[in-house]
């Protein structure tokens, strides 16, 4: 492989998750907000529930991480990244997680909830 092919141009809709992380993402108006830090998937059903934005720190380092529900993301090839609806003021004011809590679970039961309210979603399950 060349390396000029990508999930963009290869004519299918699969992307392997390593390939996802790290993928900036812009607003509408075209402003790197952040990137994908990491994805969360549904043990039972497989699919993507959020991508986990990074953004607001320096080397990994004060970064906050928002779930961000996986269908609010567009992935627009010209931009090699995904684009969301949201301003930064948006997503500094949505329900974050530290790095520590993502991975211990440590946030609760709840944040899935807050996660929810936030964007406007169902009941979380």
């Amino acid at each position: 492989m060349d390396g000029s092919t990508s999930p963009a141009t290869t004519g299918h809709p699969m992307i392997m998750a390593n390939r996802v992380t790290s993928t900036p993402v812009f607003n509408r108006e075209g402003d790197h907000i952040g990137h994908i830090d990491n994805l969360s998937i549904d043990k039972v059903s497989g699919q993507v529930t959020y991508a986990i934005l990074s953004f607001g720190g320096f080397l990994g380092i004060g970064d906050k991480l928002h779930p961000l529900p996986w269908d609010r993301l567009e992935y627009q090839p010209e931009k090699a990244g995904y684009v969301v609806s949201l301003s930064k003021e948006d997503l500094k004011a949505a329900p974050a997680l530290t790095r520590e809590d993502l991975e211990t679970l440590g946030a609760g039961p709840d944040w899935r909830d807050d996660i929810a309210a936030y964007y406007g979603m169902g009941p979380a399950i």
